[in-house]
């Protein structure tokens, strides 16, 4: 009897060790844990019921969209890179030049029926870099309007016809902020990475930031205008304290902000932080003129980095399962963002957003997404900095007084890098 319970717990031995040997392991490694890391957590758990022979390992998160960009260009150089990264939507571009992730057009080309898995030719061209697909789109965010109704209410404002103007807006931010010193009337989360919601008004008016060719700054006219003066009357009008984004979610949460802009992303952390304790109102972003307004699409894509082509081979059903129906709804389910696979908002989350309408804000401003712009060339981050440092001198109080004196400052220091750009790349 003995033998033959040695005998047997041998061969499980043996077993579970030809297992292991025969595992792929695909490391992985994602930004912002605060908001992400339970999420990458259950659709491994899910994963591994599917494809038991490849082991997904987890490298500590990223703090930022930035530090991602960072790290992986500074393990290019040393051969240290993840199999799988996360990055921010705009950084496809920087990462493309430097030849760093690997193209993703021939698996797409390999499966069959793909498109029945809710895979779509718009995911495609959001992570599409030089004619090439080399990332798909993981979690979408849009910027969208968070009100505590209490306030509103308190303020004398009409919960059932909340305003969809910046007018609007900072009429009643004023009765709001008029409440009391320490309540808010408006918070603007103007400094999220990559110039965000500073893209967000111009191209909602229709502009852009760069001419076509790309060689000269186009955020100088009406529309940036419009911008740049809609962000110095929130602080004028509006009386916007200058906070950075984690103090405007903590003040809104604790119920002292009757109305906060940011993304659709800070949705579920920012619910859970309310807890009840007002009523919570999401509305789409305000002054989207048709029919050219749009908005940038934030969030993060995932791009295989292996170079071994069995761990890409591996690295494949991982994004695929990741960006899947499966995937995308487990997502969608434990943040804020809004998933760009077609199944999983169709199908897997139909209850969810009857549900939590909050959710569904973002969802029904899909049909004006377009891409979060990264500016070309080696200066590119320098000029989101300089972008973000121009901004400041508005939020601070500075020079909000004259944000066309400001615009015309920031045009000129982020023309004066792009020539750099220019120049070098002829």
């Amino acid at each position: 009897m003995l033998k033959r319970w040695i005998a047997a717990a041998a061969m499980t031995l043996v077993a579970g060790i030809a297992h292991a040997q025969q595992q792929t392991e695909v490391v992985l490694q994602f930004p912002y844990p605060e908001l992400f890391t339970e999420t990458h957590k259950r659709i491994a758990d899910e994963f591994a019921k599917v494809h038991p022979e490849i082991k997904v390992t987890f490298r500590a998160p990223y703090e930022s969209y930035e530090e991602a960009t960072q790290k992986v260009l500074r393990e290019a150089v040393t051969n240290q890179l993840p199999d799988v990264t996360f990055q921010g939507l705009n950084r496809i571009r920087v990462l493309v030049d430097k030849n760093i992730p690997a193209p993703l057009d021939g698996y797409i080309a390999a499966e069959k029926d793909f498109d029945k898995q809710g895979f779509h030719q718009a995911m495609y061209d959001i992570g599409t870099a030089s004619g090439k697909v080399y990332a798909l789109p993981f979690a979408i965010s849009l910027p969208i309007v968070y009100v505590n109704l209490d306030l509103v209410k308190k303020a004398g404002g009409d919960v059932n016809n909340l305003p969809t103007t910046w007018d609007g807006m900072l009429d009643l931010a004023k009765k709001v902020k008029a409440l009391g010193p320490d309540t808010n009337g408006i918070t603007y989360a103007w400094d999220i990475t990559g110039n965000w919601l500073w893209q967000a008004p111009v191209f909602a008016r229709g502009g852009t930031m760069l001419n076509a060719d790309e060689t000269k700054v186009a955020f100088d006219g009406p529309e940036g205008q419009f911008a740049m003066r809609t962000i110095a009357r929130l602080v004028t009008e509006g009386g916007m304290p200058n906070l950075d984004q984690p103090s405007m979610r903590a003040t809104f949460a604790a119920g002292k902000t009757g109305i906060h802009i940011t993304s659709t992303s800070d949705l579920k952390k920012t619910t859970d932080m309310i807890g009840g304790k007002f009523a919570l109102k999401t509305i789409a972003f305000p002054d989207v003129v048709k029919p050219n307004g749009r908005l940038p699409a934030g969030g993060n894509v995932v791009l295989i980095t292996a170079k071994d082509k069995a761990k890409r081979d591996a690295a494949w059903e991982v994004v695929k399962f990741w960006t899947g129906p499966k995937g995308a709804a487990i997502m969608a389910e434990t943040t804020g963002y809004m998933p760009p696979n077609k199944v999983a908002n169709d199908v897997y989350l139909k209850n969810f957003y009857q549900n939590n309408p909050n959710n569904y804000t973002a969802v029904s401003q899909l049909a004006l997404l377009t891409k979060w712009y990264a500016f070309p060339g080696d200066n590119g981050l320098k000029i989101t900095d300089v972008i973000k440092d121009h901004l400041n001198s508005i939020v601070s109080g500075a020079r909000a007084k004259e944000p066309d004196a400001v615009l015309a400052d920031m045009t000129k220091d982020v023309q004066a890098l792009l020539s750099k750009t220019v120049g070098a790349a002829k």
